[in-house]
C-alpha cells in the first residue's frame, strides 16, 4: 500500500452505557480486555499491520484518558508500524464543542483533516470490536471491483441476525439492500461497521447528508441507503475470522472466556506475526493449562495468584490472595480478591477490593459486574 493511499478514521467516542460502571470514567474503546489489552488496541494494531500510515482517532465521551493512552502511538508500541495521524475531538466553535450527531457526522466534522491528506480511499473503523483483520486485503477487494463502498460483513446464525444491520447481496456479493435489525432477515450477512469508501464518493455523500435536516447522519441508516438509491457500486467483503462486538457486560465476559477455549480464536498468546500491540509489549500474557493453583486461565505478567483460579483471565497488578477462590471470571488491573472470598462468573473492575466475607454469584446464572 502506497503512503496515504488510504487513511483510517477510527470512531472512538462511544459512551458505552451498556458496560455500566466500566465506562463511568473512560470511553468504551479504553475498556480492558484479555489480560493486558484495551479494546482500541485491536483496530489500531490491525491498521499498523495493514500498512496504514495515517490514522485519525475521533474521540468524544471521556476523551482525556483515551487521548493520554493513545498519545502519538509511540508509548504503546505502534511506532515503527504506523503513525497515529491525530486525536480528533468534536469541532470547537465559539459556542463550544459541537458533539457528533452520528457516525457520518463524526467523519463530516473532520472533512478538512481528510482534505489535507487527500487519500484515494478512506477506511472507517469502530473502536469497540475485538478481531484481527488485514485491511489491505479488503482494500484490494474494493479496487478489484471498482467499488464506491465496500462493507465488511460476517455470517451470523439466523437467530441472531435481527440484532445487526443486514446486507442483502447478489451472487457476486454486490449489495442491493440494507436492512437495519430486520425482524425477518433475508440473509445472515451482518455489517461489522467496517467500511472502505472511495474518498470522492464519501465526501460527496457526507456533504449532502449534512444538509439534510431529517437525517440521523448515520452510515447504516442514511449514507448506505442513499448510495444504494443512487445505484452506486456497493459490495460486501466476507470476513471469516473471529469478531466480537463487546458492547455489553455479558459479551465482554464471553469474549474473554473465548480465549480459554482449546484453540484461542485470536491467537493472542503466540506471536504469529500479527501481534496485538498495546501499552506494554514486553511479554505476551501467559496461558496456564494447569498447576497447583491455576487451571485453564490467562495470567498476565505482574499479576499475583496465591489462591485458587480456574477458567479465568487475570490482569496486570491483580492480586488473588491465598484462600480466595476465583472461577469463570475476569479480574481487571489492580483488583484484589481477599482471602476467603469466592467469585464466580464475574467481571471485577480495576482497583476494586473484594473482602474475604463475600461470596459472589455462586449460582452463576448471569454474569455480574463488581465495581466501585
Amino acid at each position: 500500500m502506497s503512503q496515504c493511499e488510504m487513511v483510517a478514521m477510527l470512531l472512538a467516542g462511544g459512551k458505552g452505557t451498556r458496560l455500566l460502571a466500566l465506562t463511568k470514567k473512560v470511553a468504551k474503546p479504553a475498556v480492558y480486555y484479555g489480560g493486558k489489552y484495551r479494546i482500541i488496541d485491536f483496530p489500531l494494531s490491525n491498521a499498523a499491520h495493514s500498512g496504514i500510515t495515517k490514522v485519525g482517532v475521533l474521540t468524544q465521551y471521556e476523551s482525556v484518558a483515551l487521548n493520554n493512552y493513545i498519545g502519538n502511538g509511540a508509548h504503546w508500541g505502534i511506532d515503527g508500524y504506523s503513525s497515529v495521524a491525530g486525536i480528533l475531538p468534536p469541532r470547537q466553535t465559539e459556542e463550544g464543542a459541537s458533539w457528533y450527531k452520528g457516525t457520518a457526522d463524526a467523519i463530516c466534522q473532520n472533512i478538512d483533516f481528510l482534505d489535507g491528506i487527500n487519500p484515494k480511499y478512506v477506511l472507517i473503523l469502530s473502536g469497540d470490536h475485538i478481531y484481527k483483520m488485514n485491511y489491505s486485503k479488503m482494500l484490494q477487494y474494493h479496487k478489484d471491483r471498482n467499488a464506491d463502498l465496500t462493507v465488511a460483513v460476517i455470517d451470523v446464525p439466523y437467530e441472531e441476525a435481527s440484532r445487526f444491520g443486514i446486507m442483502n447481496v447478489n451472487e457476486d456479493l454486490s449489495i442491493y439492500e440494507f436492512e437495519e435489525k430486520p425482524k425477518k432477515p433475508k440473509s445472515t450477512l451482518a455489517s461489522m461497521g467496517i467500511y472502505i469508501f472511495t474518498y470522492k464518493t464519501l465526501r460527496d455523500a457526507l456533504l449532502k447528508d449534512a444538509k439534510d435536516e431529517n437525517s440521523e447522519h448515520d452510515f447504516g441508516k442514511n449514507i448506505i441507503p442513499n448510495l444504494l438509491a443512487k445505484k452506486k457500486r456497493l459490495f460486501a467483503y466476507l470476513f471469516k475470522g473471529y469478531w466480537k462486538d463487546v458492547g455489553t457486560i455479558s459479551s465482554l465476559w464471553q469474549a474473554n472466556m473465548d480465549l480459554l477455549t482449546p484453540q484461542d480464536p485470536l491467537n493472542l498468546y503466540n506471536d504469529d506475526g500479527f501481534r496485538i500491540l498495546t501499552e506494554d509489549n514486553r511479554a505476551l500474557p501467559q496461558y496456564v493449562g494447569s498447576n497447583a493453583k491455576i487451571s485453564n486461565s490467562i495470567v498476565n505478567q505482574g499479576a499475583e495468584v496465591l489462591g485458587s483460579v480456574k477458567n479465568s483471565v487475570i490482569f496486570t497488578g491483580a492480586l488473588i490472595e491465598e484462600g480466595a477462590e476465583v472461577s469463570d471470571s475476569v479480574i481487571m488491573p489492580g483488583a484484589i480478591i481477599k482471602s476467603g472470598a469466592v467469585i464466580h462468573k464475574a467481571i471485577v473492575a480495576d482497583n476494586v477490593i473484594i473482602n474475604g466475607s463475600r461470596k459472589e454469584n455462586i449460582d452463576g446464572k448471569d454474569v455480574v459486574l463488581l465495581a466501585k
